[in-house]
């Protein structure tokens, strides 16, 4: 069985939105690994008390590593290539060769599965439509970030399609480490 993994976001000694990634570990290690042994993330990890960090937890069913070290924010995302997702992404696996697939000339590919948008490689996905910031129903990974908002009312899950895109008003991505990220002048084409 391949390890799974969380990556945690440390701002000054404090491990944000702890509680949604305590979540997801718990039933990823219930479901796939068979374990409810309990294990506290929070505990687990050694924060540094000053500066942003990014901890990533390898796991199945104990913690095998936790790496920390300094948060570097990634790279812009101007070009993004629509393309077909044809695997499940439904928990976070150390191996992401799926994912990770890049295309010459755009930046980051947002998947498509059942003709309906999904996340991107690195990211869950937001459009702006009618004043109301959607994101998919059905994403490949439920992103820790993702679930943190629409607890808190600012996102509204929706069956998005390609067309979609085009009438929203807006497009942001959001994960544990970047928070919620509005993108101005990108260009979605799709896959010929």
């Amino acid at each position: 069985m391949c390890l799974c993994f969380e990556t945690i976001k440390i701002v000054d000694g404090v491990c944000e939105n702890i509680s949604f990634h305590q979540s997801r570990f718990n039933k990823t290690r219930e479901k796939l690994f068979s374990s409810n042994q309990k294990i506290d993330l929070k505990n687990a990890i050694q924060a540094p008390l000053k500066g942003v960090y990014r901890a990533k937890v390898v796991y199945g069913n104990e913690i095998e590593n936790i790496e920390i070290r300094a948060y570097e924010p990634r790279r812009e995302f101007s070009r993004f290539l629509l393309k077909k997702a044809d695997f499940e992404y439904a928990y976070k696996f150390l191996d992401r060769r799926a994912l990770e697939q890049r295309h010459e000339g755009f930046d980051e590919v947002v998947f498509v599965k059942d003709e309906l948008l999904t996340d991107t490689s690195i990211a869950n996905i937001a459009l702006l439509i009618d004043g109301v910031w959607k994101t998919p129903k059905s994403p490949l990974l439920k992103g820790t970030m993702r679930a943190k908002l629409l607890s808190d009312g600012m996102l509204q899950e929706e069956n998005l399609s390609k067309s979609d895109i085009k009438i929203a008003q807006k497009f942001a991505i959001m994960n544990a480490l970047m928070g919620f990220k509005i993108l101005d002048n990108i260009t979605i084409e799709e896959e010929n």
